[in-house]
């Protein structure tokens, strides 16, 4: 298998930090690259927005990852891209970025041209040759793009999820706020029942009261006395 990423470099902007070229490749692909670096720092005013873009030169690809203050670029050829998509040359670039990162923090940051170039072109060379030529290259790729897609599902689901247990929770307080206020409700009517109740005996027994007083006053003045002489003997 020949090679596919034939040359790469880490950038601060327009500065070049690391490069390598595989098979001689270094002075035309570096001065595309330069071009290509030159032309993101001024669209960008000297801002290191973060980004991702591929452009062609000819045969070859030229992709671009931009992340965190750095550049990572490297070249392919046009049917190397053709045959695995941008999948294994960005992979690439995440590589090479992480491991430039982790290695120089923020020296990178202030570092001079190619201060890094001596330690760091060793390492694009070993990515580069791994990238090109290993199919476990592509086959973790693949995986990796499969599993970040199967943790975006899992989020989502998690989210629904998470938000369908907020709705439940809302209708459980709903319910057990209608439960009591169902429990309130038949509590006063039962005192309202039991008060109406109250009140119609003691209506009921007062009307006794009053019809019994009358039929003994009317008694007592037929009986000529309240005692009713006339009428008991």
């Amino acid at each position: 298998m020949g090679k596919k990423i034939q040359y790469a470099v880490v950038a601060r902007g327009a500065v070049v930090l690391a490069e390598h070229g595989a098979g001689g490749t270094t002075t035309n692909a570096g001065a595309v690259a330069r071009q290509i670096l030159e032309r993101l720092h001024a669209a960008g005013g000297g801002a290191a927005a973060d980004c991702r873009v591929s452009y062609t030169q000819g045969l070859y690809v030229f992709h671009v990852m931009r992340a965190d203050g750095l550049t990572a670029l490297c070249m392919t050829d046009d049917d190397a891209t053709a045959a695995s998509g941008r999948r294994i040359p960005f992979a690439f670039l995440e590589d090479i970025h992480g491991k430039f990162v982790k290695t120089y923090g923020r020296a990178a940051l202030t570092a001079l041209a190619y201060a890094m170039n001596d330690e760091f072109s060793r390492v694009l060379s070993k990515q580069m040759d791994y990238y090109s030529n290993d199919p476990n290259a592509d086959c973790i790729t693949r995986m990796k793009g499969e599993m970040d897609q199967v943790r975006s599902i899992m989020i989502d689901n998690i989210d629904k999820v998470l938000e369908r247990g907020d709705r439940l929770e809302m209708l459980v307080d709903k319910t057990t706020t209608m439960q009591g206020n169902t429990m309130r409700f038949k509590r006063q009517a039962r005192r309202f029942r039991n008060t109406v109740w109250w009140r119609n005996v003691k209506l009921t027994a007062a009307v006794i009261l009053i019809l019994l007083a009358i039929i003994y006053i009317v008694l007592a003045y037929m009986c000529h006395g309240f005692t009713l002489p006339s009428c008991v003997r």
